[in-house]
């Protein structure tokens, strides 16, 4: 399959080539970070040229992914919090005028149909390939390891250390970075932090949550908490941040 990375708004996308392309891309709920909502048209609009798909011979979009802009001076303890607060940072460094010298790579999908081919590590590589020639020196990203939704109560700390019998990391997504040279830096317990009133919780987990306390929840790689009197369910999600280069 011969591809090409191009911009998101290089040209028009049919509304049915891209919901198959993101038809498996992110739990619901991750819809519920307030913080997002409010800085994402920025995003969008200052960071247009981060935002790459991978489309096939007939234009077709297979893979996407996209990121934004920060200035960091390469210490672990000088790190965004994690994947919001590195949106944080871009917008209001662009806003201020601060030179961004760092990438940080935000997701990446792909089509569900071509899973297992390699085209996340080719979105990976499209994305550090437009930071070099953005003189963007260094790249980094809070990676969602999937496969910790299966172990919600275990610390991300713990979890993002584990290994198969081959040395390689358990989680595949950690795997895919670890596979192109990055490297483990720190965990981001805290990413993000969606907040949603119960009955929104019970829609987006397809769960009844009768009473206050924690819950597994589907796709969760942390516990939601939930308290009846306030109406609230709160979810912070882990990440760990890699670095590329």
């Amino acid at each position: 399959m011969i591809l090409t990375a191009e911009r998101a708004d290089a040209r028009s996308r049919s509304e049915e080539q891209l919901a198959e392309l993101f038809s498996e891309g992110f739990p619901q709920f991750i819809t519920a970070d307030r913080l997002v909502k409010e800085y994402v048209g920025r995003v969008r609009e200052f960071f247009a040229a981060l935002d790459l798909m991978l489309v096939d011979e007939d234009g077709v979009p297979v893979a996407a992914g996209w990121g934004v802009p920060v200035r960091w001076d390469g210490r672990v303890d000088t790190l965004p919090s994690g994947y919001t607060d590195a949106l944080v940072r871009a917008v209001e460094g662009r806003e201020q005028g601060v030179e961004p010298d760092t990438l940080v790579i935000c997701g990446a999908v792909v089509t569900p149909s071509l899973k297992g081919r390699g085209l996340a590590g080719r979105t990976l590589t499209a994305l550090r390939e437009t930071a070099r020639e953005a003189g963007l020196g260094r790249v980094i990203a809070p990676v969602r390891p999937t496969t910790k939704a299966r172990y919600p109560v275990t610390p991300v700390e713990t979890f993002m250390r584990w290994r198969r019998t081959d040395g390689a990391a358990l989680d595949p997504w950690i795997r895919t970075h670890e596979r192109l040279g990055a490297e483990i830096l720190t965990a981001a317990p805290q990413s993000q932090t969606m907040t949603g009133t119960v009955a929104e919780w019970e829609g987006w987990t397809g769960l009844a949550l009768p009473e206050s306390g924690a819950y597994v929840i589907p796709d969760g790689l942390s516990l939601l908490h939930v308290d009846r009197d306030t109406d609230e369910g709160v979810y912070r999600e882990p990440n760990v941040w890699m670095r590329h280069c």
